[in-house]
């Protein structure tokens, strides 16, 4: 079902989290449109959960001497590392994006947080501030987006919001007083107040925000995920 909603909606770029290798297999066997970037948390390469993004091949080509992936702890670079607090490893990972018909770039940073640990989740924020901010294209616009276990008014959200990104929540962009954005359900579905633990982020002055949607589609109350999964439309301004 996953992978016949993202092909027929189609959207640009996509953020999974929590996914197996498997699954992600079968949903490109559906949407053989895109191509993808990933690794497993667990070793490096397949095993465990992905932080995959996936984007569709005939609009882009992935700069492979510009992505990545990094573990939030101490030392960020090694598999599987884990120091916050966090029991189990958490990642992120990165690509840069070009524009086959413009040749333009952008970077899109793809993160699962872990869901019990705030210091986790604190060191996570300031691990991909400082990330974003060393970018080698430093001029070329961001996505930050997935499940980061924190609701808006966690110090762990809230410091990208700060100095020195001063990050835009593209959904509150469009909707600043909408309070039915409750993002994680557990298959149960349904419309509730307060807790969207998911975010697409982007940075000031850099895209004009169309859209953007909490997506609660289900067939007969089967969701595609326990999370709803949350949806920007946006269009970079040329600098």
């Amino acid at each position: 079902m996953v992978g016949e909603w993202i092909k027929s909606e189609s959207p640009d770029v996509i953020g999974l989290q929590e996914a197996l290798r498997h699954q992600i297999n079968d949903i490109r066997k559906m949407a053989r449109s895109y191509s993808e970037y990933g690794v497993g948390r667990d070793d490096g390469k397949s095993r465990g959960e992905h932080c995959s993004v996936l984007y569709l091949k005939d609009r882009f080509k992935l700069d492979k001497k510009d992505c990545g992936t990094f573990w939030f702890s101490d030392t960020p670079e090694k598999i599987a590392s884990k120091s916050w607090g966090n029991e189990i490893p958490r990642i992120c990972t990165w690509v840069r994006l070009i524009e086959k018909k413009t040749n333009k770039g952008f970077y899109v940073y793809n993160v699962h947080y872990d869901h019990r640990s705030q210091p986790s989740r604190l060191g996570a924020s300031k691990l991909i501030i400082e990330k974003i901010s060393k970018r080698k294209q430093s001029n070329e616009p961001i996505i930050l987006m997935g499940d980061f276990n924190a609701a808006e008014n966690n110090p762990a959200i809230k410091i990208f919001k700060e100095e020195p990104l001063k990050l835009l929540d593209t959904f509150r962009v469009v909707k600043p007083d909408e309070e039915m954005v409750k993002t994680f359900h557990g298959f149960r579905g349904g419309s509730y107040p307060g807790g969207k633990i998911d975010h697409v982020f982007i940075l000031p002055n850099t895209a004009k925000i169309s859209s953007a949607s909490i997506v609660r589609f289900n067939k007969d109350k089967r969701y595609l995920s326990d999370h709803y999964p949350v949806r920007a439309k946006l269009g970079f301004i040329k600098p």
